[in-house]
C-alpha cells in the first residue's frame, strides 16, 4: 500500500503539472509545503487519540441534529417523516424514505449555518484558518479568506465572503478558489453524508470533516502548479455579504436558502439518476462483456480502477471502487455515498472504505460546475467568460486534490 501511495502522489501531481499553463514557473517550495501540510494534518486528525475521541463526540453532534430534524419532519409529514408507523414494518428500513428523512436536515444545517456567521462564530473560525493558509502559501489575504471559507459551507457561498474582491482577483487566485470549492464539501452536506454513511464507517462525521479540511491545501498546491502565480497577490478583509438583523433573521434567511438548496439537491437527483438508468438502457444495445451487459458503472469502474489503486486500494477491490469515484465524477459525491452505503459488507475492506470517504469528499463534477459559473458569473459578471473556461480544469484539480488526500489517508491507514 506504501509503493501504490507514493506512486498516486507521484502520478496526481505529474498530471496536474502536465497539463499546467506555465510549468516554468511552477514552484517546488509550493508542492513541498502543500504536501507537508496534508500529511501533518491528516497525523493530526487520523493518529492523535485525543482527536479520535473528538470524532466521537462529533458523531453524538450528528445524532442529535438528526433527532431534532426527526421531531420537525414527524410533526409536518407525520410517518412519512419519521413518526409512529400505524403499520407494522416488514424489514428494517422499509418505511424509510429519504427526501422525507435524511434531506431535511440540509434545512437544520443551513438555519445554523447563518446562525452561527450571525453569532460572529464561523468568520472568527474562518479567518484563523485564512491566516495559517496565508503564512503557508503566501496567498493573498481575499484568496486565503475565499478558500478557507469553501472548508466550512459552499462553493457559491464562501466567495460571498470576499465578494468586492472576486473581480479583482489574479487569474491564478480565482483558479484557486475554484479549485478549492470543487475539493471541499460544504459543512451542510457533512452531517447530510455522515448521517447516510454512520453504520459502515465508524465516527463518519470526524473522517468527513478531516476530509474537507485536509483537501484545502492539496486544493491549493494542485491550483498554483496548473495555474501558477504570475502578478501581485489581492489583499482583502472579511466582508459579511448581506448580514442579517438578528438571530431570528438569519435563522429565516438560513431556512430559505436551505430550503433552495434542498429543492435543487433533491431536482438534482431525480434528473440525474434518471439519467444514468437511461444511459444504461441504451448501453444494453452494444454486446455483453463477460456475460453482464455494459453499465456506466461498470465502464468507469475500468477507468477509475488504476487511480483507485494509485491511492492504496487492493486490485481486488478496485473495479468496485473505481465505479464509486466515476459514480462521484459523473453525478456527484451524494448519489456516490449512497452507492458505498448499499455496498455488501464484504465489498471492500475497512480500508478501502476509508479511502473511498476521503477520495469522494468534494464537489468536482458537471452539476456543482454550473451551479458555480452561476454564482460566481453573478459576483463578477464582467470575468464569466473566464469563469467557464476555467470550469474543467477546477474538476479536474477537484478531482486530483481529493485523490492526493485518498492517497495520504491510505499511506497512513
Amino acid at each position: 500500500m506504501i509503493i501504490q501511495g507514493v506512486a498516486g502522489l507521484i502520478v496526481f501531481i505529474g498530471l496536474a503539472w502536465m497539463i499546467s499553463e506555465n510549468r516554468g514557473r511552477v514552484n517546488i517550495k509550493t508542492i513541498a509545503v502543500g504536501l507537508g501540510f496534508q500529511f501533518l494534518l491528516a497525523l493530526i486528525f487520523l493518529k492523535i487519540p485525543l482527536l479520535s475521541q473528538g470524532f466521537v463526540l462529533l458523531n453524538q453532534v450528528v445524532l442529535a441534529l438528526e433527532q431534532a430534524t426527526r421531531a420537525g419532519t414527524s410533526m409536518v409529514f407525520g410517518y412519512l417523516g419519521g413518526g409512529t408507523l400505524p403499520f407494522e414494518e416488514k424489514f428494517a428500513g422499509a418505511s424509510f424514505i429519504l427526501a422525507f428523512q435524511a434531506l431535511p436536515l440540509v434545512l437544520l444545517m443551513s438555519a445554523l449555518s447563518s446562525l452561527l456567521f450571525y453569532w460572529k462564530i464561523l468568520p472568527w473560525v474562518v479567518q484563523k484558518f485564512s491566516r495559517v493558509l496565508e503564512k503557508l502559501f503566501k496567498l493573498g489575504g481575499a484568496e486565503g479568506l475565499g478558500v478557507s471559507a469553501n472548508i466550512f459551507v459552499g462553493m457559491v457561498e464562501s466567495p460571498l465572503f470576499i465578494r468586492p474582491y472576486v473581480r479583482s482577483l489574479t487569474r491564478s487566485e480565482l483558479f484557486t478558489l475554484m479549485t478549492s470549492g470543487m475539493a471541499t464539501i460544504a459543512g451542510t452536506m457533512m452531517v447530510l453524508y455522515a448521517n447516510i454513511l454512520g453504520d459502515i464507517i465508524p465516527n463518519v462525521l470526524g473522517h468527513i470533516l478531516a476530509a474537507s479540511i485536509i483537501s484545502a491545501p492539496a486544493a491549493i498546491t494542485v491550483a498554483k502548479i496548473m495555474i501558477p502565480e504570475t502578478r501581485p497577490v489581492t489583499s482583502g478583509e472579511l466582508t459579511e455579504p448581506d448580514p442579517a438583523t438578528s438571530s431570528m433573521d438569519a435563522v429565516t434567511r438560513g431556512t430559505l436558502q436551505g430550503v433552495e438548496l434542498l429543492i435543487n439537491i433533491i431536482a438534482m437527483l431525480v434528473v440525474l439518476v434518471a439519467l444514468v438508468h437511461l444511459a444504461d438502457i441504451l448501453l444494453k444495445i452494444l454486446p455483453v462483456v463477460n456475460g453482464t451487459p455494459l453499465t456506466l458503472q461498470r465502464i468507469f469502474g475500468w477507468i477509475m480502477s488504476p487511480v483507485v489503486w494509485l491511492m492504496g486500494v487492493p486490485w481486488a477491490e478496485a473495479g468496485i471502487a473505481g465505479g464509486l469515484m466515476g459514480t462521484k465524477t459523473i453525478i456527484n459525491e451524494f448519489v456516490a455515498y449512497l452507492n458505498l452505503a448499499g455496498l455488501p459488507a464484504d465489498s471492500l475492506g475497512p480500508d478501502s472504505r476509508l479511502i473511498m470517504l476521503y477520495a469522494m469528499c468534494g464537489f468536482a463534477n458537471p452539476g456543482s460546475l454550473g451551479i458555480m459559473i452561476g454564482g460566481l458569473g453573478t459576483m463578477a459578471p464582467e470575468r464569466r467568460g473566464e469563469i467557464v473556461s476555467l470550469g474543467l480544469k477546477s474538476i479536474i484539480a477537484g478531482t486530483i486534490a481529493t485523490c492526493m488526500t485518498g492517497a495520504i489517508v491510505g499511506l497512513l491507514g
